[in-house]
């Protein structure tokens, strides 16, 4: 199975062997369905990684060292051969999904041109020369004779950024490399930017992000105009659901803290339930009563908890009682609580909702599902954070994470602040903060717990 990686014949010498593809054209291979699939989520487990590491503001060395576990983790094949293809068909997977809308064309670029920038300096000087060629940059190396007379110079702004001296340099335009200039990295004279090879990732990162882009919209008028209707049966369905994988542990069925009585709901609500839940749980104690989507949305996170069927039954039954008669509920309500326990219908057993499905869902007017620091202003936020128990300092890191659209670190800022715990994996399903917040308020060595 052979795999066209450029459309361009490679320049790597025969000693220099590369697995960074150029992504240039998408494999003329066959692909199993659930390899499709298979590949895309594990490629998705490694930028949802570099996302997360990104937005708790990682180090450049702590980043580089997360980006090649995440890898070395999620893109192993068994056969060795097949790794680079797994690498390439990840990427047009992702590329189908990601092409959409301008929202996650935005996340899928930024997050690939991390990938690859890290993977880039991870490659030999060989290999990256190489490579650089590829782009078919108009630039040349600086001739023997040019070098000598800026020598001193280049060495003097090596030293200052503590880099080693490079004998290879590159001559550019100072406009096409704004971040070394920015950051004083490069001497410049007479308009040019003398780039070391140890600093041409910056050139090659610009290229792959400016090639990557151009691709993202014409793969979008594709699938627009075409692909879309085409695999409506067969992939469109993978596709439009991948962009919103949860990828961690299945909370369908409680592993823990199955012990869960009615009468301590209260209790375990104001100690352990994530803002989202907290909130669908003291509107319905308010209203006595929740549409269908924060009745779904709470019933599932319950049932993931622990509670039992019949313990489900009477506790809906109880809180809408003040606003719907026994009868009607019994007519109107039991049958859908039964079908989420996969006793009704289909004998699905349905799955509590992820981070990413509540982040992604439309709540209307009347409506109080969703997530709170997406659906929330920011007044109504603060409020009900502080009721949570968040004090000021923390309360306003979370919502700066908010208003740059870091939902889940915001969550993850929120337990550490209520549990004066960090959580390190971040938040990524309410059952999660559930069950860590019970770990912790249960663990002997809590100072809480009796």
């Amino acid at each position: 199975m052979e795999v066209v990686r450029s459309q361009r014949k490679s320049s790597l010498p025969n000693d220099a062997v590369s697995t960074l593809p150029l992504y240039r054209s998408a494999p003329p291979l066959e692909v199993r369905l659930e390899d499709f699939e298979f590949y895309a989520i594990d490629r998705l487990r490694v930028l949802k990684g570099i996302s997360d590491g990104l937005s708790r503001g990682k180090k450049p060395d702590e980043m580089e060292k997360l980006v090649y576990d995440l890898w070395k983790e999620n893109m192993r094949h068994p056969q060795a051969s097949e790794v680079v293809n797994k690498d390439i068909i990840s990427h047009f997977v992702l590329r189908l999904v990601y092409c959409r809308t301008e929202e996650l064309r935005k996340w899928f670029l930024s997050m690939e041109t991390t990938l690859f920038r890290h993977r880039f300096l991870h490659e030999n000087p060989e290999v990256q020369k190489a490579l650089f060629a590829e782009f078919d940059l108009p630039y040349k190396v600086v001739s023997r004779a040019e070098y000598e007379t800026v020598k001193d110079m280049l060495n003097q702004v090596a030293r200052s950024i503590g880099q080693s001296t490079d004998a290879i340099f590159y001559k550019v335009p100072f406009e096409e490399v704004p971040e070394l200039v920015a950051g004083r990295r490069v001497f410049i004279k007479e308009g040019n930017a003398y780039i070391a090879m140890s600093q041409v990732v910056s050139l090659v990162v610009t290229q792959f992000r400016s090639h990557l882009s151009k691709a993202l919209v014409l793969t979008n008028r594709k699938w627009t105009s075409m692909i879309r209707e085409q695999e409506k049966d067969r992939l469109t369905p993978i596709i439009e659901a991948l962009s919103t994988s949860y990828l961690g542990p299945d909370y369908s069925q409680p592993t823990k803290h199955t012990d869960i009585s009615l009468k301590d709901i209260d209790q375990i609500a104001k100690s352990s339930f994530p803002l989202c839940m907290h909130h669908l749980f003291g509107k319905l104690r308010e209203d006595h009563h929740l549409k269908h989507g924060g009745r779904m949305q709470l019933g599932l996170f319950l049932k993931g908890m622990g509670l039992k069927l019949d313990d489900a039954l009477a506790f809906w039954k109880a809180e809408f009682s003040p606003k719907v008669g026994a009868e009607r509920f019994d007519k109107e309500y039991a049958y859908s609580i039964r079908h989420n326990y996969g006793k009704e219908g289909k004998r699905t057993d349905y799955t509590p909702y992820s981070c990413q499905k509540i982040i992604s869902s439309t709540p209307g007017v009347g409506d109080h599902h969703g997530c709170p620091y997406r659906h929330f202003s920011e007044e109504n936020l603060r409020a009900a954070l502080t009721r949570m128990g968040v004090g000021n300092r923390a309360l306003e890191d979370v919502l700066d994470k908010v208003r740059n659209r870091h939902y889940q670190l915001a969550c993850t800022l929120t337990f550490e602040a209520v549990h004066g715990s960090s959580c390190d994996a971040g938040i990524n399903h309410p059952n999660q903060y559930y069950n860590d917040s019970r770990k912790i308020l249960e663990s002997p060595n809590n100072s809480s717990n009796p």
